[in-house]
């Protein structure tokens, strides 16, 4: 299938294009998520391997009115990488008189459909979908509020610590309400394993739609199946590894260009940093903000944290 020139211009085309070219190749995982890759990633949140979701809903469900009295009243949420919304409904009734909810997300026709149900399920609530890559400047409404970020889903670990810092300064300028995120923590490498090749091969297809998305959007020639999805733990830089393996020679053609790749040359196309508290907390310091609370399960896999933006010249 022949793309359309404007497709062949656009972000995910050159991003593409230039991880093919360049060694080693890597990718941003943002472009996982279309519709289809936000399904999946659906999936893989509710698999018996995969704890995160399932740990860090736990936490917002027992914790929530802790976490709506530290927000405060009349506050503007903003949340990144909304994705299907599940998270917020837990927060969301424990807030008092909250000024709005402003969703944002890359894949915007599932979040337009997100946004239709949450709006239906709170009625009373300014709910304003935004799509966008909230990893540049975004383009927000006049504020409601103060307005506070919420960033659950560990989705910080898919950023290198000097990129996610550079993420958290930017926020620090302009969420004057505080944060609230998600942070993955480090743990035993079997179960960070398991949490990313899972039995029933949902995370492998998720990998995989990098490229066929590749191929309905841009006209690329993937086969699919000459890429193994590889997955593993790096003690050394405490994160997830995810790659896309060549299983032979090839010859790929993207956008009219060829490139040439060898068995056994990999596509990196994500990375899940786990941090410890303390350090995260020394991240955030770095980055403008003042830890305050911090929620654990038991085994102290999953944290949630409260930051406040960090007074000009004081210490975080």
């Amino acid at each position: 299938m022949k793309p359309a020139p404007d497709t062949c211009a656009g972000g995910f085309a050159h991003d593409l294009q230039r991880a093919l070219a360049e060694r080693p190749h890597t990718i941003s995982p943002k472009w996982f998520y279309d519709a289809e890759g936000s399904r999946l990633f659906d999936t893989i949140c509710e698999l018996p391997e995969y704890y995160p979701t399932r740990t860090e809903t736990a936490l917002l469900a027992r914790h929530a009115p802790e976490m709506a009295e530290a927000i405060g009243p009349d506050a503007e949420l903003v949340e990144f990488g909304a994705g299907s919304l599940q998270k917020v409904r837990l927060l969301l009734p424990a807030l008092r008189q909250p000024a709005g909810f402003l969703p944002v997300d890359i894949s915007a026709d599932h979040l337009q459909h997100s946004a239709a149900a949450l709006r239906a399920a709170h009625p009373g609530l300014s709910v304003t979908p935004v799509g966008g890559d909230f990893t540049t400047e975004l383009q927000l409404p006049p504020a409601r509020g103060r307005r506070v970020g919420f960033f659950p889903g560990s989705s910080i670990g898919n950023f290198e610590p000097e990129h996610a810092r550079a993420l958290l300064a930017r926020w620090a300028a302009w969420l004057d309400g505080g944060l609230l995120i998600g942070v993955d923590l480090v743990k035993d490498p079997a179960v960070l394993h398991a949490a990313y090749n899972d039995r029933r091969g949902v995370t492998a297809a998720f990998n995989r739609h990098l490229l066929a998305r590749a191929n309905t959007e841009l006209g690329a020639d993937f086969v699919l199946d000459d890429w193994a999805h590889c997955a593993f733990y790096q003690p050394a830089q405490q994160r997830v590894e995810m790659h896309l393996v060549a299983r032979r020679d090839q010859v790929v053609q993207l956008c009219g260009q060829r490139f040439s790749l060898e068995e056994g040359e990999s596509l990196h196309t994500e990375n899940s940093c786990k941090y410890t508290v303390a350090g995260f907390q020394r991240l955030a310091r770095a980055a403008g903000w003042r830890p305050e609370a911090v929620w654990l399960d038991a085994r102290r896999w999953f944290a949630v944290h409260w930051l406040v933006p960090a007074p000009p010249g004081g210490p975080g």
